[in-house]
């Protein structure tokens, strides 16, 4: 069996480039609402964003050592995703590991376990998005693996997708559909954008969302 294995293929650095324009909300919605991650798992700070491709961990409850050779063999850019049993009693990661994924150029990190040091972590900008905080360690027993395809926040995984996260949540992108997807989503924006246009108009919600043949259907009856 082989424990570290690199992601088999990245998406270009032009679609990826393409994609982190656009907010992982516009992503999932212009996608057909596929691919949001639980919104258990937040940012450890409203400002960090994040969008790259999946470096995908197995790890055990409680134990970080699959995350540390993560880092060593990660690539710049590369979004750790690690697979932890969603297990929140556990601090796996703290700003030592975030200096070292720093100097690495490496692109952030989801767990679905617990943080710590999310103080210096904010003060450092490298994006976490976590299922807790903790501060109790963890051991380095438990031989994983690296890329593979796994479950983190409900959805599955697969090295080399692309991971796109900010304030809101993240999302998920198949990697042979990371180019569709930003052209999706600039086709969602440019949409809003002549939404807003006509509210700045004069006109109203129901006729901009057109509401009328709906509401109708419904039956609504508004009060004279």
């Amino acid at each position: 069996m082989v424990h570290i294995k690199d992601i088999p293929a990245r998406p270009s650095k032009s679609d990826i480039d393409a994609l982190a324009k656009f907010s992982p909300a516009t992503i999932h919605e212009a996608q057909g609402r596929r691919g949001a991650l639980s919104s258990r798992l937040k940012p450890v700070d409203y400002r960090m964003k994040l969008c790259g491709p999946a470096f995908t961990v197995k790890s055990s409850p409680r134990d970080n050592i699959m995350l540390q050779l993560a880092i060593n063999y990660a690539k710049p850019g590369d979004i750790i995703v690690v697979s932890a049993g969603e297990y929140e009693e556990a601090g796996s990661f703290g700003d030592v590991l975030a200096n070292a994924c720093l100097a690495k150029g490496i692109g952030g990190l989801v767990t679905d376990t617990g943080v710590r040091d999310t103080l210096q972590l904010r003060e450092l900008g490298f994006p976490v998005f976590s299922l807790s905080t903790c501060i109790k360690g963890t051991v380095k027993e438990t031989i994983g693996t690296t890329n593979d395809s796994i479950i983190v926040g409900g959805e599955i995984i697969n090295p080399g997708d692309v991971i796109v996260g900010d304030a809101d949540g993240l999302v998920v992108v198949r990697r042979s559909e990371v180019a569709e997807a930003a052209k999706l989503s600039q086709e969602r924006e440019d949409a809003e954008a002549g939404f807003i246009e006509a509210y700045k108009a004069g006109k109203s919600v129901i006729e901009v969302s057109k509401l009328e043949p709906v509401l109708k259907a419904k039956g609504l009856v508004v009060e004279a």
